[in-house]
């Protein structure tokens, strides 16, 4: 497993379009207070844009909740590289909350939000239930979750 990198905060997404499905993603909410980490194999940074590039088997945790992808650009928040304003992951892009799982194109955390948005091709699995749709938009603060977009579920009888 690679190293795994402290940084000072993560994460970042985006949001809608139409016909949309409502649910909670995730048992546990995400503590968008805890520090998050990021593991990669190799970083780029350029300090003149504030930005950073994460590549090769990233991966980004902040409490319960796991995002990995093949490569995460990082925008800081003005004043330095201390507080992070967002985060766009793309390639092979897994998110994971507690029992929960989705996957897409690419996702973005708004850190200052508390949003995730996975977008394309996005597979949600709670338990035995699958949902898909070409977009999904979590709030980690309440768990609660939207996916937009030639929506399909199968529903397992008897619930998870």
């Amino acid at each position: 497993m690679p190293r795994v990198m402290p940084i000072a905060l993560m994460l970042a997404v985006l949001a809608m379009p139409a016909a949309a499905q409502n649910m909670t993603f995730g048992g546990m909410r995400a503590d968008t207070s805890a520090p998050v980490e990021v593991a990669a194999d190799n970083l780029s940074v350029n300090q003149t844009d504030g930005t950073a590039v994460f590549t090769g088997n990233v991966v980004i945790g902040q409490g319960e909740m796991r995002l990995s992808a093949a490569e995460v650009h990082v925008d800081y928040a003005e004043g330095g590289q201390n507080r992070i304003r967002a985060l766009r992951a793309s390639g092979d892009v897994t998110l994971v909350s507690g029992p929960d799982a989705a996957e897409a194109q690419e996702a973005v955390y708004d850190v200052e939000a508390g949003e995730v948005t996975l977008i394309g091709d996005v597979v949600l699995s709670q338990g035995a239930n699958v949902l898909s749709g070409d977009r999904l938009v979590v709030d980690l603060a309440t768990g609660a979750a939207q996916v937009q977009g030639r929506v399909r579920s199968i529903l397992q009888p008897g619930g998870n």
